[in-house]
């Protein structure tokens, strides 16, 4: 939840709230590749965060605390924004610092669900993690955009700090592993688990990271998620834009219905979309998805005579954010399977570092494409990625790959062994 709350107010309400005030899409695109940069950073912070922490602590508990205490100084920081409608560059820092602790706080978050859930829950879980985000996201969105237009853009942002502060309370009192502290002053001690999987020196952390990344399953899936990325970028910039600047709806309208929709896809991804994936198979899955993305984008390029009417773009915003979520259940479900436990929070932010680039990628193109294309062109070109992303997941591994991580275990176990 907690995680949806930056990506609500960043990557959907502000831009919503600049499209209303006749903000350029090159200005809008401009202000979310901008934010979307720190996600990229995830792949350095990754590293410090699998070889230094409070183990007693926990091994990314300590972590995650720090970048919430970031996020509610972040969000504070927009009370001395002044004119941020005409200070771009102002918002800009801002949101920038809000994306780097959200970013911050994502990669502790994930890097500690791999860490202590059970291989065979990982699905399920990752259907209630993204679920919950996307909840986060949608009430992120629908109650900062009604602060906007009721309190003032800054305050309104602001105040969100709030929200922050009392899902700190979680983390705070709730320990990763039996027998930790709860915090360094307090009675507790490391776990023998969160011992066995602390790497202690760079040298092994570098080495284990050069030895899974160049592995098949690892280039092509990071390929694919940098791919899908750029999508993800295009429809986040485009609606907000597409549907107040062409379409004419307010900021207030365009809040509600995505975050509905987002709302939407997040309860259905929190019950059903982990168990599909589970029962189903991940690569089979996500090719599902993909195929209902690739239809629904392209049948809604080939339909602009319809575009007036309301209940077609609430229906399609409605079953894009739904699919968004069920393909990122098993993106994410994928990629874990795919990561070494040992540098569990470096690999798997790997992927989602190259993800994120691709949003940022993608959201910096809105501009040149919207200068160069008519909106079914933008569409159509959309639709393509997914379509790329397909063919890529048909050629992971899951089986040879996991025989290559056990062999690398092995010959771990037999070095410490010699010596």
């Amino acid at each position: 939840m907690a995680q949806g709350i930056p990506e609500g107010i960043t990557f959907f309400a502000i831009p919503a709230w600049l499209a209303m005030n006749g903000k350029t899409p090159m200005e809008i695109g401009s202000f979310v590749a901008v934010i979307g940069i720190p996600w990229s950073f995830k792949i350095i912070i990754a590293p410090i965060m699998d070889r230094y922490t409070i183990l007693a602590m926990g091994r990314k508990r300590p972590w995650v605390i720090l970048g919430q205490l970031g996020l509610i100084l972040s969000f504070l920081s927009f009370i001395f924004i002044k004119d941020p409608l005409n200070n771009l560059s102002g918002l800009m820092i801002a949101g920038f610092f809000i994306s780097f602790f959200g970013a911050f706080q994502d990669v502790a978050t994930d890097g500690m669900a791999i860490d202590v859930v059970p291989e065979n829950e990982q699905a399920r879980a990752n259907g209630i993690m993204w679920g919950s985000k996307t909840v986060g996201i949608a009430l992120s969105l629908m109650i900062g955009t009604t602060l906007i237009n009721t309190v003032g853009f800054s305050m309104a942002i602001a105040s969100l700090s709030v929200a922050v502060s009392l899902i700190m309370l979680v983390p705070l009192f709730f320990r990763e592993r039996p027998g930790e502290k709860i915090l360094p002053w307090t009675k507790g001690e490391a776990s023998s688990e969160a011992k066995a999987n602390q790497l202690d020196n760079w040298k092994q952390i570098v080495k284990n990271i050069f030895k899974v990344i160049p592995l098949r399953g690892s280039v092509v899936m990071g390929i694919a998620v940098l791919i899908i990325g750029l999508m993800f970028g295009l429809m986040d910039t485009i609606l907000p834009i597409f549907t107040i600047q062409e379409l004419g709806w307010t900021n207030t309208t365009y809040s509600e219905i995505y975050a509905t929709s987002t709302i939407i896809g997040g309860f259905l991804g929190l019950f059903i979309g982990g168990a599909l994936v589970d029962f189903f198979g991940k690569r089979r899955m996500a090719s599902i998805y993909l195929i209902f993305l690739i239809i629904a984008i392209i049948s809604f390029a080939f339909l602009p005579q319809f575009w007036k009417n309301d209940i077609l773009i609430y229906l399609f915003i409605i079953f894009y954010n739904t699919v968004y979520t069920f393909l990122n259940i098993a993106i994410f479900a994928i990629c874990m399977k795919l990561c070494w436990k040992t540098i569990a929070a470096t690999h798997f932010t790997l992927f989602m570092a190259l993800c994120n680039l691709g949003r940022a990628w993608g959201a910096g193109l809105v501009g040149p494409m919207k200068e160069n294309m008519n909106w079914s062109q933008i569409y159509i070109t959309i639709a393509i990625i997914p379509f790329v992303m397909l063919l890529l997941i048909q050629f992971i591994n899951f089986i040879k790959h996991q025989k290559s991580i056990d062999r690398f275990v092995l010959e771990e176990k037999n070095v410490s062994l010699v010596n």
